[in-house]
C-alpha cells in the first residue's frame, strides 16, 4: 500500500510531497526558572530587550498560525471532499480545490537569548550500502549478486522493464530525474564518490531511488510474482548457476515471509524497514536478478493503479514521476486534471503542511502545471548525461 514519500537526494528532494510532520513553532514562553537563570548571567538591559523582541515574535507568530491553521484545514477538507466524490464517481471540478496560495510568515524572527547556547545538532546516522550488505549476511546468510559492470545492470533493467510494460522514455526520463542522469545501480541518495565527506541523506538507492520501506513493501506485495519468475529462470540453469539461484530463491522466500508478518500499510512496512532485517531486504536492490525487478515494480505499480482507476492514456514520464513521488492516489489527482485546471490549482492542495514548508521547488513552482513543467525540464536536461544515454542504449 504505497503512501506519500519523502526522499532527499539528487535534485529530487524538493519535489517530495505529503510529509506528515507538523512544522516546529516556538510559541511558548520560556519557563520562569530558565528566564531567571539567564537574567542572572545577562545584563538587565539585554534581557529587557530580549523579552520585548520575544513578545513581538510570539504575537506575530500566533497571528500567522491562526491564519495558516485555517488555510491548511481547508486544504484537508477539500481533499476529503474530492475523495468522497471519487468514491461516488462524481466529476472533480475547480471548486474542489483551494485556489489561493498558502500564507507566508513575514513577521520577526524568533530572537536569540543573550545567554542561549545552542547545542551542536546531532544527526542520527543513516544506514548505508555497507550496512545493508552486512545485515543481509547476518540475518539471511546472503550476499547479493552484483553486476560485473554498470551497463550489465542497465541491460538487465531494460529487458525486464520493457517486458513488464514500461517504455524506454518512461524508464530513462525517470532515471534522469531521480539520479541526475548519471547515477549507478548502487547510488545512495546524498553519497557522491567524487565528493569526499559526502553523507547519505536518505536510504534511497538505485535508478528509481528505492527507500528501505519501498523494498519491504514491494517484496510484501510483489514478492510471490518475483519468486515465480525467478523459479522459471532457475529451471533453465544447471551446475553452479542453478545452485546459486536456488539459494537466492530460498533467501527471497524467507524475506517475503518476513515482509508479510505485518498488515499491508506503509506505516507497518516502515517499522520493518527500520530494523536490521529490513535493511537486509533492502540489499536485494543491489542484486543483478532481483534489483531490476524491484526498480521496475516501483514504477509499474503506478501504471497499474492508473489503469485500474480507468485512466488508460499512457502516462508521460513527468506524470509517472509525480505518482512515484507523491503516492498513487495523490499523483493521479494531478495527472487526471485538464491543463486549464492544472494552471490554476496550487500545489499546496497535494501536501501536508510540513512537507510543503520544507519544499522550496513546490513553493517556487506553485501550481500543478508549473510543477510538472519543472519536472519535465529537469528530465530534458539530465537525459543528455552519460548515464542516461547508456540506459537509453540498453533498451
Amino acid at each position: 500500500m504505497r503512501l506519500p514519500l519523502i526522499r532527499m537526494g539528487s535534485g529530487l528532494a524538493a519535489l517530495a510531497l505529503l510529509a506528515s510532520a507538523p512544522p516546529a513553532v516556538a510559541t511558548e514562553l520560556l519557563p520562569p526558572s530558565t528566564a531567571d537563570a539567564m537574567a542572572q548571567a545577562a545584563s538587565p538591559q539585554a534581557m529587557a530587550e530580549y523579552r520585548r523582541k520575544l513578545k513581538e515574535y510570539q504575537e506575530a507568530r500566533a497571528a500567522f498560525e491562526e491564519e495558516a491553521g485555517a488555510y491548511w484545514t481547508s486544504i484537508s477538507e477539500k481533499r476529503k471532499g474530492r475523495n468522497a466524490k471519487r468514491r461516488e464517481r462524481q466529476a472533480i471540478t475547480l471548486n474542489d480545490y483551494v485556489l489561493t496560495q498558502p500564507p507566508v510568515y513575514t513577521g520577526p524572527k524568533r530572537p536569540v537569548s543573550p545567554e542561549e547556547e545552542k547545542p551542536p545538532r546531532e544527526r542520527k546516522p543513516l544506514p548505508v550500502v555497507a550496512d545493508f550488505l552486512k545485515a543481509a549476511a547476518e540475518h539471511f546468510q546472503f550476499t547479493p549478486q552484483r553486476p560485473a559492470t554498470e551497463v550489465e545492470f542497465k541491460r538487465a533493467y531494460a529487458r525486464y522493464a520493457l517486458a513488464a510494460g514500461l517504455t524506454r522514455e518512461q524508464a530513462v526520463r525517470v532515471y534522469s530525474f531521480e539520479t541526475g542522469g548519471s547515477g549507478n545501480y548502487d547510488m545512495q541518495s546524498g553519497l557522491n564518490p567524487s565528493k569526499p565527506g559526502s553523507r547519505a541523506i536518505s536510504t534511497a538507492i538505485g535508478y528509481n531511488q528505492l527507500l528501505t520501506t519501498n523494498s519491504v513493501e514491494l517484496l510484501a506485495e510483489q514478492g510471490h510474482e518475483i519468486i515465480k519468475e525467478l523459479t522459471a529462470r532457475a529451471a533453465t540453469l544447471s551446475g553452479a548457476p542453478r545452485k546459486a539461484m536456488d539459494h537466492k530463491l530460498a533467501v527471497l522466500k524467507r524475506m517475503v515471509a518476513f515482509t508479510r508478518t505485518v498488515p499491508d500499510t506503509w506505516s507497518e512496512h516502515e517499522k520493518l524497514a527500520n530494523t536490521p532485517q529490513g535493511w537486509a531486504v533492502h540489499a536485494m536492490v543491489l542484486d543483478i536478478d532481483v534489483g531490476p525487478m524491484l526498480q521496475t515494480h516501483k514504477l509499474l505499480t503506478s501504471v497499474h493503479f492508473a489503469r485500474a482507476k480507468g485512466y488508460n492514456r499512457p502516462l508521460t514520464a513527468a506524470e509517472l514521476e509525480m505518482m512515484n513521488l507523491t503516492g498513487d492516489g495523490t499523483g493521479l489527482d494531478m495527472v487526471t486534471m485538464p491543463q486549464a485546471i492544472r494552471e490554476q490549482v496550487p500545489t499546496s492542495n497535494f501536501f501536508q503542511r510540513g512537507g510543503y514548508e520544507r519544499n522550496p521547488v513546490a513553493i517556487r513552482h506553485n501550481t500543478v502545471a508549473k510543477l510538472l513543467a519543472i519536472t519535465d525540464e529537469r528530465m530534458d536536461f539530465n537525459s543528455s548525461k552519460p548515464g542516461a544515454k547508456e540506459l537509453a542504449g540498453a533498451f
